[in-house]
């Protein structure tokens, strides 16, 4: 049995042009997890298009106005190491610094891991509470969804046949600090629930990762909050209407009960945190 022909294209149009021509193509980014799923059997496809060549698709720019674009071969030890993603987007940076290991780290991108759609890996919560934005391509058109909307189920995204993810944007953000917590059962590994927070104004935008089919957010929870940051019935109140609003599964890592109850010490933990350092800075 032969395995699936490897195509190497130069530029991005080329790589679309591949997707467009084979149905079973599948792109291969840092191939940490496609290379799993092919050697357990779960994915055989018939092309392999090779993006590590394409230099388009690597690389952070910040615009004079602040927003962010990272290109979908940005690898995670880059993210994690760009000091320019402070503020509203240290959140996205500091997810990025926990995931797995140095040697995932260094071969991983941020198109990879978020189009291969683990409710547990770290990017998803972090981009859904940073108002991130997902670049999608095809031969055809080029489109972005809201983050919110780009994960849609269990190992399911929006992406359409045809279509790669080609960066992520951050909107502006201002100076008010971030942060992503993760609870795991050791460093590196996926997490039994996480949580992103990004202060904004007298409020606070909230997702939480690992409870349910994907990220978390809630107008509610977010509405208790405007303003009462420093409020602990506020917090505690929010973090009830999170918890209950959560749809975790039972499975090796710990039980749904179990991640429910991580929501309120994740989240008063995190607002506390951020509190402390908007006061000293």
């Amino acid at each position: 049995m032969t395995g699936p022909r490897l195509v190497r294209p130069a530029t991005l149009d080329a790589a679309l042009a591949v997707l467009a021509e084979e149905p079973d193509a599948r792109c291969l980014a840092g191939g940490a997890t496609l290379v799993a799923m092919m050697n357990a059997g779960l994915a055989e496809p018939g092309v392999l298009v090779a993006l590590d060549g394409i230099a388009e698709l690597r690389g952070i720019t910040v615009a004079d106005d602040g927003r962010v674009r990272i290109g979908a071969m940005t690898r995670h030890r880059e993210t994690a190491a760009d000091m320019r993603l402070a503020g509203g987007h240290a959140v996205v940076r500091q997810a990025a610094s926990v995931i797995a290991n140095a040697v995932v780290r260094n071969m991983g991108t941020m198109g990879g891991s978020i189009a291969f759609f683990d409710p547990a890996a770290d990017y998803p919560p972090a981009l859904v509470a940073a108002d991130a934005e997902i670049e999608l391509a095809s031969a055809a058109a080029t489109r972005r969804l809201a983050a919110r909307e780009f994960f849609v189920d269990w190992y399911t995204t929006a992406i359409e046949p045809g279509e790669m993810v080609t960066a992520i944007h951050l909107p502006p953000a201002g100076t008010q600090p971030s942060i992503y917590r993760k609870h795991a059962r050791t460093s590196g590994d996926y997490a039994i629930a996480s949580l992103a927070l990004v202060l904004d104004g007298a409020g606070a935008r909230v997702a939480v990762g690992a409870c349910g089919p994907v990220p978390l957010r809630s107008d509610a929870a977010e509405a208790v909050l405007a303003g009462r940051l420093a409020d602990h019935d506020a917090v505690a109140e929010a973090a009830a209407l999170l918890a209950a609003a959560a749809d975790p599964v039972d499975d090796v890592r710990g039980s749904a009960d179990y991640r429910r109850r991580l929501i309120p010490r994740l989240l008063q933990a995190a607002i506390s945190e951020l509190l402390d350092t908007r006061e000293a800075a």
